[in-house]
């Protein structure tokens, strides 16, 4: 079947809503490592203790991380059933009315549901609007444009530490973060309302859009698929448990090194990460392309170890050091995510490709809740030593180097019809 290509205009619209949506899904993801102990130190008042902040922090995280992993694999497939820009609307509106919720919270185990339900769209948002970009743009502008979206998420963690820079998130004054995270919900409308469906999708579909048998998930375990979709997973995984349960202590580390006395400190260190991190995602999409699938993953293996490492061990929060090592760690490992932006979707055909990107990308969000929640243990059992916590954690990012052989040796791949 024929297929119409977008225009200009409507591709730069598609690139637009999905940047902007992932900027959006990063507010989510850096809002409770900023704001973490702040909510905690509020809402349980007296009761607070630093050893306790840590774990609540792993338990925040880890409830994010599971709902982001249901919530990939579930919307994903909704992707492939109702349209890319039907089921990437939808994850907006999810995230952005139960992160406004929050605002209302009067317990630390009602953040813990809500942030679960936060986490249902934002594992969402991800696969459908890396497939919805994938295909709406030609392959000679895929690894720029795949490298702009993955860097939405890190813009929005950039986003919000300035903020947090202006308005100090504190024991005393964290709600409004919450009630600044409903704004989206504005692009979730017009994303449903006027946004443009992926030609690719519609000629799979049928002309009109009409039903033909709907994809489902078993289809990713069938012979055919079932290399590429378990490869998409393990190489998922790594990079997100290294981020969540190794990379994300620095800012509790930061909070409580800098305390009252420095409240801006933990807002800037999540900014120097997030500037890092933006860059990193840009040019991990160009690196997948010059150096080839394997190589660049495993450079980029080696590399997110030795400064996760050297983050948590040869520097400190408060000294001149902290902030420039902070940087090129946020760089360095999240080169991993403008890379997985080109070849997931090349693992998977039209036809389940939001489903195989959603369920590689987020399965890792499994084992990242797993991982995070062991790794509050051993916080608790290293008597909240952030330093050998994240330097024990760091050791995940050298998994990528035996795993990465499993992959494809491809340089320059095509997205499968």
């Amino acid at each position: 079947m024929s297929i119409n290509p977008l225009s200009p205009s409507a591709r730069l619209a598609v690139l637009a809503a999905a940047f902007t949506g992932l900027v959006f899904d990063g507010v989510e993801l850096g809002l409770m490592p900023i704001a973490s102990l702040s909510v905690s130190k509020g809402l349980m008042g007296e009761a607070y203790t630093a050893t306790l902040g840590g774990e609540w922090f792993a338990r925040f995280t880890a409830a994010l991380m599971l709902g982001a992993a249901v919530g990939g694999i579930a919307l994903g497939n909704l992707g492939d059933r109702i349209g890319r820009t039907r089921a990437m609307g939808i994850s907006i509106l999810f995230y952005s009315f139960f992160a406004a919720l929050g605002a209302l919270a009067t317990s630390q185990e009602q953040m813990l549901l809500l942030r679960f339900l936060v986490g249902l769209g934002v594992g969402g948002m991800w696969p459908n609007g890396v497939a919805l970009v994938a295909e709406c743009w030609p392959e000679a502008s895929r690894p720029l444009v795949s490298g702009v979206t993955s860097a939405g998420l890190n813009a929005g963690i950039l986003l919000l530490s300035q903020l947090a820079r202006i308005w100090p998130i504190t024991a005393e004054s964290w709600r409004w973060v919450f009630k600044l995270s409903g704004v989206p919900a504005a692009l979730g409308i017009v994303v449903l309302l006027a946004l443009p469906e992926s030609p690719k999708w519609l000629a799979s579909r049928g002309e009109e859009g009409g039903p033909t048998s709907s994809p489902r998930l078993r289809e990713l375990f069938r012979p055919d698929l079932l290399r590429a979709t378990l490869t998409g997973i393990l190489l998922s995984s790594i990079p997100m448990v290294g981020a969540w349960a190794a990379s994300k202590w620095m800012i509790p580390w930061a909070d409580k090194v800098a305390g009252a006395s420095n409240v801006g400190y933990k807002a800037a260190t999540q900014g120097w990460w997030a500037l890092g991190a933006t860059l990193g995602c840009l040019a991990g999409a160009w690196l997948a392309s010059r150096l080839g699938r394997r190589a660049s993953y495993l450079l980029i293996s080696v590399g997110s170890a030795a400064m996760t490492f050297a983050m948590f061990q040869l520097t400190a929060p408060l000294r001149p050091s902290f902030h420039p090592v902070v940087f090129t760690q946020g760089f360095v490992a999240t080169l991993f995510f403008g890379w997985l932006a080109v070849f997931l979707p090349e693992l998977f055909p039209t036809r389940v490709r939001a489903s195989g990107a959603g369920l590689a990308y987020n399965s890792g969000r499994f084992a990242t809740a797993a991982g995070v929640l062991l790794a509050g243990i051993l916080f608790a059992a290293l008597g909240g030593d952030y330093p050998r916590v994240g330097a024990v954690c760091s050791l995940i990012y050298a998994l990528g180097v035996p795993v990465i052989w499993l992959a494809p040796a491809t340089v320059d791949e095509s997205l499968r019809g």
